[in-house]
């Protein structure tokens, strides 16, 4: 499959950096999508965020350096330490001992390899879906920045949907809702050429009034999946839909945004749907 051989040329690009800068962007033109959705596919399919994969790969390679008598300062700088402190901080969070103590030799570390991506059958359940094409739509909301490694953003987001839910902002978005898709929307703007956005919003043409702000979601095709359930259910859709349906699909990634559509407000027990910005590929 095309889309698994884009994602091991990515994983071959990791290991040409380790002792460089790996720049996620050129991770997600290698593999032809954005650095957003990369991270999410690499996460869903290796079962490991991005980053915490390239940290471990570094720091195996690390402890054979040290174990091959290199110096401590040294081995930092290689893979991208400035501080001894910090380095040394990495390296105890994977093998569980100083990088001292394996200079010293007859102790144990730990090895993680390179890893490979295949295609499994795996899609024991069904998967329905449909796709659907949609002009621009504008949708009013809320919205703070995403971090660019998008594992930090696990605390922002449902922080920020706490705070909408207590401060009644939630109930000034919905007072607005007047388009499709109707629901609460969960928007996940990072598109290459904007700065990353997380959004929650209805669809409308009404005024923003004070308080809220606007944002256009660009004309898009999109592959939506339902489901009912709490957020953890809709992790799992998420999942699968990176891991069992987009590698043999037919389609692959586009540069939209990400949109998860909440038919109740209650985010313990909600029918939702998620939908998938794709193109053919």
């Amino acid at each position: 499959m095309e889309w698994i051989k884009r994602m091991n040329q990515a994983v071959s690009y990791i290991e040409d950096h380790l002792t460089e800068e790996i720049r996620y962007e050129e991770l997600g033109r290698t593999a032809c999508c954005s650095a957003y959705h990369f991270q999410r596919m690499f996460g869903y399919m290796a079962g490991i965020p991005l980053s915490e994969y390239i940290r471990r790969r570094r720091m195996s390679l690390a402890a054979v350096d040290l174990m091959n008598g290199e110096k401590i300062i040294d081995v930092a700088l290689k893979y991208g330490y400035s501080s001894p402190t910090a380095f040394n901080r990495a390296f105890q969070g994977v093998h569980g001992r100083a990088p001292s103590a394996v200079k010293k030799g007859d102790v144990s570390v730990k090895s993680f390899p390179r890893i490979t991506f295949k295609i499994t059958v795996m899609g024991v359940e069904e998967m329905n879906y449909r796709i659907e094409t949609k002009p621009a739509f504008r949708i009013v909301g809320v919205s703070r920045p995403l971090e660019k490694e998008i594992e930090k953003n696990f605390q922002t987001v449902p922080k920020m949907w706490e705070d909408a839910v207590s401060d009644g902002t939630l109930s000034e978005i919905l007072s607005r809702m007047n388009g499709e898709p109707k629901g609460v929307l969960g928007v996940s703007v990072c598109i290459q050429e904007e700065d990353w956005r997380y959004y929650i919003a209805v669809s409308s043409d009404a005024d923003t009034g004070n308080r809220l702000e606007e944002y256009v979601v660009p004309a898009a095709t999109w592959a939506v999946f339902s489901g009912a359930g709490a957020g953890i259910s809709i992790q799992e859709l998420e999942r699968r839909i990176a891991a069992e349906w987009l590698p043999a699909s037919g389609y692959e990634f586009a540069d939209a945004p990400d949109i998860e559509v909440y038919f109740e407000p209650d985010p313990q027990d909600t029918r939702y749907e998620v939908w998938v910005p794709v193109r053919r590929a």
